[in-house]
């Protein structure tokens, strides 16, 4: 049996912090099913792609869920909707601000159809404030979180982060929540509204940061790959762009697995680097010692002879890398999975390991793939009555392929 196996997800989502949340809830075992409007669909279908409704990137966030197409700009559409709801324990939306109150989906609206709704909303900087009518992505958050301002190099400009963290790192918070909410509805009976500000969400990743700002009193500094040389980004052979092996030799054990390890024990004794700001004084001649060791190494042949010295380094890893990762392979992460429209794909799975539940990754739905199923599923509609919804343009499904 899946964890969450009987939650029924009403998932009204698009790009990626809604659909990274309603996909981790479905790899968990909920019942997700994606509304999307007629045409387009989610745009993340178009997003690096716009000649495809089933861009890779839709794919990756929206595996294991059905999709429905409702045209709710129509009173009909809307009225279908609201009439499945009671079928469902849990809507969610991240739309931009005042969306969902135009096609009159609020909460109060939705709750006074189904009294125990838990429903979810992920804004850009929440529904209060002087900042809640902005409009908001992934950056933007990132940036209002303070990420910019720790990344980059001392003597540079803040920089963009590369993991799109403000969208999916919020999503999993929202997962999180939503998660928190069923299990307590299932104790007391009772729904909730849960709001979640990308800006705030954000800032849970910063801590570390944060705790380096005497209480919020100074700015934490950018320290580019890092200023140790212990811990700090190497360049390996043959010299490609993303042949680097990253050491994080914290602690004084680590600094002597480091030095024997590359071969220079007598390092451990030298007086320029016997204490961690001795190491920091004389950094450019250690980094010049440790790079000298790790160019005549390829990434992963450096960090086997670390690792297995009890030094923590790391090959950087590319996109690439990842699916073609033997140690991840052999783990099961990396998954084929049959989409309709791109056949037999690669794709990485859900990390959280569970004994007694296990979900098996399913393709992203194509636009409407599921529309049929699910209006006979929750409203018990024939075919004849289905056939006047798409005819009168209030659902619609996939074209035959």
């Amino acid at each position: 049996m899946a964890a969450l196996d009987g939650l029924r997800i009403l998932d009204m989502t698009q790009y990626e912090a809604g659909t990274a949340c309603t996909q981790a809830l479905a790899w968990l075992g909920a019942d997700v099913v994606k509304v999307e409007p007629p045409g387009t669909g989610d745009p993340g279908r178009g997003v690096y792609d716009a000649e495809t409704p089933d861009s890779e990137y839709f794919c990756v966030w929206n595996a294991n869920k059905r999709s429905i197409v409702i045209d709710l700009r129509k009173a009909e559409g809307r009225e279908l909707l609201l009439r499945m709801l009671p079928g469902y324990d849990v809507f969610i939306e991240n739309y931009g601000p005042g969306v969902v109150e135009k096609l009159e989906l609020d909460y109060d609206t939705m709750k006074a159809i189904k009294p125990d709704l838990i429903y979810a909303r992920i804004k850009g900087f929440g529904t209060t404030g002087p900042w809640a009518d902005y409009k908001c992505y992934d950056m933007v958050a990132q940036a209002a979180a303070g990420a910019f301002s720790i990344t980059g190099n001392s003597d540079g400009p803040p920089m963009r982060p590369g993991p799109t963290t403000g969208d999916a790192g919020t999503g999993v918070q929202m997962a999180l929540a939503i998660a928190a909410a069923y299990v307590q509805k299932l104790k007391t009976g009772s729904g909730q509204l849960i709001e979640l500000s990308m800006q705030e969400a954000m800032t849970y990743y910063l801590r570390t940061a944060t705790s380096q700002s005497d209480w919020g009193e100074k700015v934490a500094e950018r320290t580019g790959n890092g200023i140790l040389p212990t811990m700090s980004l190497y360049p390996c052979k043959p010299g490609g762009a993303n042949d680097y092996l990253f050491i994080m030799a914290v602690t004084p054990p680590m600094w002597e697995a480091l030095a024997n390890a590359i071969g220079r024990s007598e390092l451990i004794e030298d007086p320029r680097f016997l204490k961690s700001r001795d190491r920091l004084t004389n950094r450019e001649a250690l980094t010049e010692i440790i790079s000298a060791w790790t160019l005549v190494r390829d990434k992963y042949e450096a960090m086997r002879e670390l690792a297995e010295g009890g030094v923590p380094a790391s090959a950087v890893l590319d996109t690439r890398d990842l699916f073609h990762n033997a140690h991840m392979n052999e783990r099961g992460f990396v998954q084929t999975v049959e989409h309709e429209v791109h056949g037999k794909v690669k794709v990485l799975g859900w990390p959280a390991r569970m004994s007694e539940s296990e979900v098996p990754i399913v393709a992203a739905p194509r636009l409407g793939r599921h529309s049929r199923e699910i209006v006979a599923q929750d409203l018990g509609l024939d075919a004849a009555e289905i056939d006047s919804l798409i005819q009168q343009g209030i659902i619609d499904e996939a074209e035959s392929l």
